[in-house]
């Protein structure tokens, strides 16, 4: 079982790690059952094959949600 102290040490390794990769939107914490996984949102799928499938023994898991933009001010 991952915990989230443990996720959150992993996160931190895997920012690093991805820190100029491109197409990858962002890096997060999700639940999954019980345990804590690594969700990296991509902007395309192909970003993908940068992600290992686990950092430190936890589970990394990938989302396409595409290109993240700013909205324009009203």
């Amino acid at each position: 079982m991952t915990d989230r102290p443990t996720a959150r040490a992993a996160k931190a390794v895997l920012v690093e790690r991805l820190a100029d990769a491109p197409g990858i939107t962002g890096v997060g914490l999700a639940k999954r059952d019980s345990d804590y996984v690594l969700r990296v949102d991509l902007a395309e799928s192909s970003a993908g094959a940068r992600v290992p499938g686990s950092v430190d023994g936890v589970a990394v898991v990938t989302r396409v949600i595409g290109t993240v933009r700013t909205l324009p001010a009203t």
